[in-house]
């Protein structure tokens, strides 16, 4: 099993940063791909970005040029640096992990969940 805790989380203006990560813990041995996802209220949880173990990364189209996804596998850390924060990207932001080596931006090819952290951008 691998857990995964998420932080950095809160509420900030539209157009100011956040800095979330991820730390896994548990058997956290392989190289498996890294993702965030997301799910405001009454919508469906959708694909933020994700990364490989390389360092290979893939996101949604309205984060690209905003978001960064970067890893320190020694760590057995994520981060997710978001810049010019937009009031459509509230949501809690979950960390998750694939059985996988490979980008994928199905939520179903993941098998380990954080509990998630909540982020609201206001105008």
């Amino acid at each position: 099993q691998v857990q995964l805790v998420e932080s950095g989380g809160g509420s900030v203006q539209a157009g100011d940063s956040l800095r979330l990560s991820c730390t896994a813990s548990g058997r956290t041995a392989g190289r498996d791909a890294m993702a965030w996802f997301r799910q405001a209220p009454g919508k469906e949880r959708e694909f933020v970005a994700a990364i490989t173990w390389g360092g290979n990364t893939a996101y949604r189209d309205s984060v690209k040029g905003r978001f960064t996804f970067s890893r320190d596998n020694a760590k057995n850390t994520v981060s997710l640096e978001m810049n010019s924060l937009k009031p459509e990207d509230t949501a809690v932001y979950y960390c998750a992990r694939s059985l996988s080596s490979t980008l994928d931006s199905r939520a179903e090819r993941y098998r380990f969940w954080g509990r998630g952290t909540q982020v609201t951008v206001s105008s």
